[in-house]
């Protein structure tokens, strides 16, 4: 009789990702799988800029924390590190801001679609984002432009907002804030 070896998958960690060759490309660790994306166009660019500002500006006047900016690793836990587009980390989470990453759960994650991470982004980085606790997390379609705001609750994302188009928005996580669609992408 023969004995049958059965491989475990592997799961890739934050050691792992720091191995990776500096080709320029964007890489990030999903529940321990790899994946890779091509840099982003023009149009998602100017939008991610145009909201980095606005949030960056509202942030700091009220200092209520820090706002990064792509690239920036965001090691949520062993198996999962993501870049999301923007991110927001209050005043009292501070200290999960290291010298080189983010280490734990930032309050907020945003994630401004393209075609090449459309589906991860709606799908994948949405589930683990809840696993993983991140309270607010943001979608947004710069071709709409379209923004969804979602708040966990009960380990599972409800939107409590979504505007499209020449709309203003205030997000729950900033009320004092709003934010003209159309400011972010007027070229």
């Amino acid at each position: 009789m023969h004995d049958r070896l059965t491989a475990e998958p592997i799961r890739l960690t934050y050691e792992d990702f720091r191995a990776l060759p500096d080709d320029g490309k964007r890489y990030e660790i999903l529940d321990g799988d790899l994946y890779m994306s091509p840099s982003p166009i023009t149009q998602h660019q100017r939008f991610v800029a145009r909201l980095h500002v606005i949030l960056t500006l509202h942030v700091n006047q009220h200092r209520l924390g820090e706002v990064f900016v792509s690239p920036y690793d965001v090691v949520l836990g062993r198996h999962d590190v993501v870049e999301p587009d923007l991110l927001f980390v209050a005043r009292e989470n501070s200290q999960i801001v290291t010298a080189k990453n983010i280490q734990g759960v930032p309050d907020l994650l945003v994630e401004v679609l393209s075609d090449s991470t459309r589906e991860r982004d709606l799908r994948d980085k949405r589930n683990i984002y809840a696993r993983c606790g991140v309270p607010w997390y943001w979608i947004v379609d710069p071709e709409g432009p379209r923004v969804m705001e979602l708040k966990l609750m009960d380990r599972a994302y409800a939107v409590v907002a979504e505007v499209s188009g020449k709309a203003n928005w205030t997000p729950e996580l900033f009320p004092n804030l709003a934010i003209g669609l159309p400011e972010l992408t007027a070229s």
